[in-house]
């Protein structure tokens, strides 16, 4: 819905003063890529403004949204984005969505968590105050590995709500803050959107965060790290190699010396988990997760190949991307 917005102060003849006028916001474009109608996608469309649209982005026409009617609710709207060729397909369709959409104020948004009835009218709310916004993502495990990883990925939590890195899952901003031409051509020819979104556009962290479910099985969450990995090291690798010695220097320290070590990370990550918000039995999981670290980071980089959405990817660098298999196929 619709917020607000307060426009420069003009003088009020019957008292002299001065007051300012309530102007209706920019009309937003909401880019959701998904292949399946799911519970977000509803949620985002019933926050729509009048002027508000939601794109719903696709790979094919046989994928299994395009025929949902649910698709065809006032506001939304269905955009097939096709194969993706030397990039994800995330962003070939975020790429896609982006030249189709027809407002200057963007959102993005992912259909694997949950949106609260405010929470486009909270984005939106958010430019206006200061700017290019996004929100963090809180991973829940949904199998053993997983859980486990939880402690390691409140990292990037606190980094997106520091406003140090984007999640693609939630932010918004304007045509004019970024290069446009040049996202579009780094998007399809790259892996990571959210990344490669947070080298064009400056964020600043909303101060929310939102649960995202990972995993359910362990192979999907290996293929999941082995991604969040090398898009760490293709996105930062000086901060990601300061991180990486830094971890293992920690993980051996607190293997040799196990009681003090098993008190410093529980105490240190329940101080980020408190921080954050985070409310997770996971933070007991703080000492194997630290000590199994640096096993995990080289695993992690050791992998040649990825799936992620059904698709095999071999990630050689930032601008060199081989899709293997196309989702769907052996």
């Amino acid at each position: 819905m619709p917020v607000t917005e307060r426009s420069p102060a003009v003088t009020d003849p019957s008292t002299g003063r001065e007051a300012s006028v309530p102007t209706e916001s920019p009309p937003v474009s909401v880019l959701l890529p998904t292949v399946t109608w799911t519970d977000a996608c509803r949620e985002v469309c019933e926050q729509l403004g009048p002027r508000d649209e939601l794109l719903i982005v696709c790979d094919s026409p046989d994928d299994p949204v395009a025929d949902s009617a649910a698709a065809r609710l006032d506001g939304a709207r269905l955009v097939v984005a096709g194969e993706p060729v030397g990039c994800s397909g995330k962003c070939n369709a975020i790429a896609t969505g982006m030249e189709a959409a027809t407002n200057d104020r963007i959102v993005w948004t992912d259909d694997d968590f949950h949106h609260p009835p405010d929470w486009l009218e909270q984005l939106t709310a958010d430019y206006e105050r200061q700017g290019p916004t996004t929100e963090a993502p809180v991973f829940v495990g949904r199998d053993p590995l997983a859980y486990l990883l939880e402690p390691s990925y409140a990292t990037s939590t606190a980094l997106a709500a520091a406003g140090h890195m984007a999640w693609g899952g939630a932010v918004v901003f304007d045509r004019a803050d970024v290069d446009e031409g040049a996202l579009l051509h780094d998007l399809r020819r790259t892996v990571n959107d959210d990344g490669t979104l947070g080298e064009h556009v400056d964020f600043t962290g909303a101060g929310r965060t939102r649960p995202v479910e990972i995993g359910g099985t362990i192979r999907e969450t290996l293929e999941r790290h082995t991604r969040f990995m090398q898009a760490s090291l293709r996105h930062g690798r000086a901060a990601w190699g300061l991180l990486a010695v830094v971890s293992t220097l920690i993980g051996v320290a607190a293997l040799l010396n196990p009681l003090v070590g098993f008190v410093a990370t529980t105490l240190g990550y329940a101080a980020m988990y408190a921080a954050l918000g985070i409310r997770r039995w996971t933070v007991l999981l703080a000492y194997p997760a630290t000590v199994l670290g640096p096993v995990l980071i080289a695993y992690g980089l050791a992998r040649r190949t990825f799936v992620w959405g059904g698709r095999r990817y071999r990630w050689r660098s930032m601008f060199d991307v081989e899709v293997i298999t196309s989702r769907g196929r052996p």
